[in-house]
């Protein structure tokens, strides 16, 4: 039986190089009162003692715990997962970790996480809001509890933080707009929750597209669904019948379900029906067709989300000031599911 491993301190380091404890607790820190010389020895010998920092007992001293609290919908979602990337980054340059929770979509999941960040005395909360939350208290709270609290994706206006969306309009107005240049006419849209402001904003771009190219809207080629491949699949077959030849999809995955009852129709894409989609997921440019869709910017997001949350810690920002809301502009990518265009020139 092995025996347990003694857990090396400061006071074994300061006994090591015959200085004060505070010298080497400062040596570590790289405290500008000390010497390069002392520095380096106290920072070596650590290292040849295999000295691990308490971080508990430092995050009692500086009243931070270094970790900022993360949540959102799902890690299925490659979107998501991109957005975390970015988030991972910055705090890594701050030296500082992520603790990361997922609601599922669930109001309840969410409450419960924010209730274990506030546990864990987390120093911020960065989230994007569940699909099924549309009482926000428990975000209410945090922020009243002084905790430093960003959005990204999913915000809203009346918690009034700092957040970074993309700009859905634009990005759903842009990919109507690329559709009826393609030269569809008949054009569905498969929408989302209307709560959801990311899926509203996306409903008001695809309208304002056809309206500006003086194309009648057609209440009956607008659907609803829950943004999921089967959703996708069950909002086309209703769609089939009135004989679109474009849909513009909430999201790639309901985009991946419509594809499905295309093809299960025996139609052709984009031959017969164009499609393209949103998020620009992972699956997307691997598809037979590959997917249209519109790129949001993802691992930016999660960085300019985690560089807010920097700003608010260290007060680089007033906290009378108006919370800051950065819009990331979205970028259509053409694959081969919309591009009708390119069929004919080859």
């Amino acid at each position: 039986m092995s025996e347990p491993t003694v857990r090396i301190t400061i006071l074994d380091i300061a006994r090591e190089l015959n200085v004060a404890a505070a010298t080497v607790s400062r040596a570590l820190n790289d405290h500008p009162a000390i010497s390069d010389a002392t520095r380096e020895a106290v920072k070596a010998a650590a290292r040849r003692m295999n000295y691990q920092p308490n971080k508990i007992a430092s995050s009692l001293r500086s009243g931070r715990s270094k970790i900022i609290g993360v949540i959102i919908p799902s890690a299925e979602i490659n979107f998501f997962g991109s957005v975390i990337h970015g988030i991972e980054k910055v705090a890594s340059r701050n030296d500082y970790n992520v603790l990361l929770y997922q609601s599922n979509e669930l109001y309840e999941l969410e409450k419960k996480a924010v209730q274990t960040f506030v546990n864990s005395r987390v120093d911020g909360v960065l989230a994007s809001i569940s699909k099924e939350s549309i009482n926000l208290k428990h975000y209410a709270d945090l922020k009243a509890k002084g905790i430093p609290l960003v959005l990204f994706d999913r915000a809203h206006e009346s918690l009034q933080v700092p957040a970074v969306v993309v700009n859905d309009y634009q990005g759903a107005f842009d990919a109507t707009t690329h559709l009826i240049q393609q030269g569809c006419r008949r054009i569905a849209h498969i929408g989302g929750q209307q709560h959801v402001a990311n899926f509203n904003q996306r409903l008001r771009g695809y309208i304002d597209a056809l309206n500006v190219h003086n194309i009648a809207v057609d209440d009956d080629l607008i659907v609803y669904g829950k943004v999921s491949i089967e959703s996708g699949r069950e909002c086309m077959n209703k769609l089939l019948p009135l004989l679109p030849d474009a849909v513009f999809a909430v999201e790639d995955f309901t985009a991946l379900g419509a594809m499905q009852a295309i093809k299960e129709a025996g139609l052709q894409i984009p031959q017969q029906i164009a499609i393209i989609g949103f998020a620009n997921e992972m699956f997307s440019e691997y598809l037979t067709p590959s997917l249209s869709t519109v790129n949001q910017h993802t691992e930016r997001m999660g960085e300019e989300a985690a560089a807010l949350f920097f700003d608010l810690l260290h007060k680089k920002v007033s906290l009378k000031a108006p919370p800051r809301k950065l819009v990331l502009e979205p970028a259509i990518i053409v694959r081969q599911s919309s591009n009708l265009q390119g069929l004919i020139r080859s």
